[in-house]
């Protein structure tokens, strides 16, 4: 079966959220700067950076008055727009006006969440939890649900599904296999790249591929998903990068997003929660639409493992 691999500029399939996809929300528009600007030019970043720091201040710019408060050109400008989700400069700014709407409306400043190594274990905890949270809320503010849909339907119907990835996202990938497993669907992570490679080469049309990778770029996650959809599978890309490589094998594009990184918080950590609840949302989904069988082996995996949770000594009732 021959397919045509895609552009990776995420305008070519009709902005972030992949074909078709709606223009982001207001408050989508900063998680959407945080993801994408280490993958932009540094002319694009100063628009990107210029326009979630002054929401209000840039919706009432023209493209030329943004162009030169940034010290850009006004193609920079509508270029950094689209690469945002938005057809063009004019949806930008009126997403800008929505989101400087809501931060007048008395939401409290950031918590400053970089740390220090001399700082108190409390002072840890509260920051990796701010951090934690902003992560969970730019992934679901960013997460396209048309794409997210089409992904369910196609694990739902697959004879199989094969979840690839490496590091911190292999511990993702062996996460969403046992809940489809536990759901009575066929499922595998090979952990080993060439493993993944030769079990791609079994993949046909009906199956799926999902490939999660942060970077997007990640060699050993790439091939193995480059062979799946070059056999017919349905494919399916995780990833912190909408215009990373990955995304050229990919059906469908489910982006994350991830705290800053820094010297004691790499970016493995914030990328590994945020793919965490992609994953739950597409197991959930998966499981509402093969209820009628999922429900039945959700209970019998239970019931299977229930003596393994009490405590020695006592008997089942």
């Amino acid at each position: 079966m021959t397919r045509h691999v895609k552009e990776s500029f995420p305008a070519a399939r009709g902005g972030p959220g992949g074909a078709g996809g709606a223009p982001p929300a207001p408050a989508a528009l900063a998680a959407k700067v945080r993801t994408l600007a280490p993958s932009m030019t540094r002319s694009m970043q100063r628009v990107a950076e210029a326009v979630a720091g002054d929401p209000a201040g840039c919706a009432a710019l023209t493209v030329t008055g943004l162009a030169e408060r940034t010290g850009t050109s006004e193609a920079t400008v509508v270029r950094t727009a689209r690469l945002l989700g938005y057809p063009g400069y004019r949806d930008l700014r009126l997403a800008l006006a929505g989101l400087a709407a809501q931060q007048q409306s008395g939401r409290a400043p950031a918590l400053t969440t970089d740390i220090a190594v001399d700082d108190p274990i409390a002072d840890v905890v509260a920051k990796l939890a701010h951090d934690e949270q902003q992560t969970l809320a730019d992934t679901a503010a960013g997460l396209d649900t048309v794409q997210l849909g089409a992904a369910v339907a196609a694990v739902a119907a697959a004879r199989r599904t094969d979840v690839y990835g490496i590091g911190a996202s292999g511990l993702v990938a062996q996460d969403l296999t046992q809940k489809l497993l536990r759901i009575g669907l066929v499922a595998h992570a090979p952990g080993d790249p060439h493993l993944a490679v030769t079990n791609a080469v079994q993949l046909r049309p009906g199956d799926v591929a999902v490939a999660i990778t942060h970077s997007g770029s990640t060699g050993d996650v790439i091939e193995p998903l480059r062979v799946a959809f070059e056999r017919g599978a349905t494919t399916v890309a995780v990833t912190g990068r909408p215009d990373g490589p990955v995304t050229q094998y990919a059906d469908h594009v489910l982006t994350t997003s991830t705290a800053r990184e820094s010297e004691l918080r790499p970016a493995a950590m914030s990328s590994r929660t945020s793919q965490l609840l992609v994953v739950d949302c597409l197991f959930v989904g998966v499981t509402q639409r093969t209820y009628d069988t999922a429900g039945p082996a959700l209970s019998a995996s239970y019931e299977a493992l229930a003596h393994r949770h009490r405590p020695r000594g006592t008997t089942r009732r």
